[in-house]
């Protein structure tokens, strides 16, 4: 039995990134052989163990075989005589099917480590094409490695492209786009993830409303992009990310559409609406009067969710904004917020007349600050 240490471990490691998790394959064992010495079996479609004492993953060396569409029609062989080199073949991209032995000897067949030194994300073999979450895998590797001048190998491109036209992307199901997606946008860069997508065709079948988009004249599209690199440049979360690009969609019934589909979460779905239904209102607050800047504020419910409409500013903000109009939606916000009736102020008031009178109050504060606004 041999173990190797394998996929993005070596990967990092090699470009000197830190290293965030461990996997290994093992080579020349059995099932009852691991159990035996204490590993604790985790994997349904095939034997995973966890090591008894670092919980990391060992994976038994296997190969797969494609017997039906999309990615759950796979026969999967493992047994003692399967070697590392068809493990690694079965992998998705060369700089992913490194491995690294209990000496420190690597043991790389299709050379990973030459296109991680072209900076070259290229399929390992034919394989590749039998598993369509590889299309949106790589396009998540892209937006990763692109700030170190990773490109996707023309092969490699051409090979996503015509599984997008035999239909294998059309067998993706919502939750691994979701899963992939919302990996993609915690990346350093990643409007590239949607437009490898856009590249290869994946686009039209996986998120067909940022399609229509790309294909509109003007620069929506372009914008879109833009606001989404500029919220993660901005280290704002996945939710304000996705909000910033949403928000250049040409409406709401788009973004509904495009998150019941790929079913996102309703946190983020709901921060997307918001940003987008207020964009208008929130570049007016340059120049709104004291009420208006209130109704704005209540409009979006602004008062009892501070954090949400924290972030909304944010996805304005990567969006493209006026700072101003940001800068005196927030005071006023912040002003306002501390605005509040005593029980003297509620006597012989009920219902309706104590948020006419509270509203009131936020007014004139509002208004008493709008010097410090300017």
């Amino acid at each position: 039995m041999k173990t190797y240490l394998v996929g993005g471990a070596v990967r990092d490691a090699l470009l000197g990134l830190p290293v965030k998790e461990r996997d290994w394959v093992v080579v020349g064992a059995t099932p009852d052989e691991l159990s035996r010495e204490g590993y604790q079996l985790v994997g349904r479609d095939f034997p995973v163990f966890l090591h008894p004492t670092t919980h990391e993953e060992y994976a038994l060396a296997r190969v797969e075989r494609k017997t039906g569409p999309g990615y759950h029609g796979f026969a999967v062989r493992f047994s003692p005589d399967v070697t590392l080199e068809e493990d690694l073949r079965r992998r998705d991209l060369t700089i992913n099917a490194i491995a690294q032995d209990d000496a420190g000897q690597l043991h790389d067949p299709y050379g990973g480590q030459a296109d991680l030194e072209g900076r070259l994300l290229r399929h390992v073999s034919e394989a590749f094409s039998e598993d369509p979450v590889r299309i949106l895998r790589v396009a998540r590797f892209a937006a990763r490695f692109a700030p170190l001048g990773f490109e996707i190998a023309q092969s490699t491109l051409a090979l996503m492209t015509q599984m997008v036209r035999n239909g294998e992307a059309a067998a993706l199901v919502p939750e691994r786009v979701w899963a992939e997606t919302f990996k993609a946008l915690n990346e350093s860069r990643p409007s590239v993830y949607f437009t490898v997508l856009q590249s290869c065709g994946a686009l039209d079948v996986v998120f067909a409303e940022l399609a229509t988009q790309a294909r509109l004249p003007g620069f929506a599209w372009a914008e879109s992009l833009l606001a989404l690199d500029r919220a993660a440049a901005a280290n704002q979360p996945a939710r304000v990310r996705l909000a910033a690009m949403l928000g250049h969609l040409s409406s709401t019934e788009q973004i509904e559409s495009l998150c019941t589909r790929v079913k996102v979460p309703t946190d983020y779905r709901d921060l997307a609406l918001l940003a987008s239904r207020a964009r208008a209102d929130a570049a007016d607050a340059a120049t709104a009067p004291p009420g208006g800047l209130i109704a704005m504020l209540e409009d979006i419910d602004a008062f009892r969710r501070g954090e949400r409409f924290g972030e909304a500013l944010e996805a304005w903000r990567a969006g493209g904004l006026a700072e101003r109009a940001l800068r005196r939606l927030r005071t006023a916000h912040e002003v306002a917020s501390r605005v509040t009736l005593s029980p003297l102020d509620r006597t012989g008031l009920v219902g309706p007349a104590i948020g006419a009178l509270l509203r009131e109050r936020r007014v004139a504060a509002v208004a008493a600050a709008v010097p410090v606004l300017d």
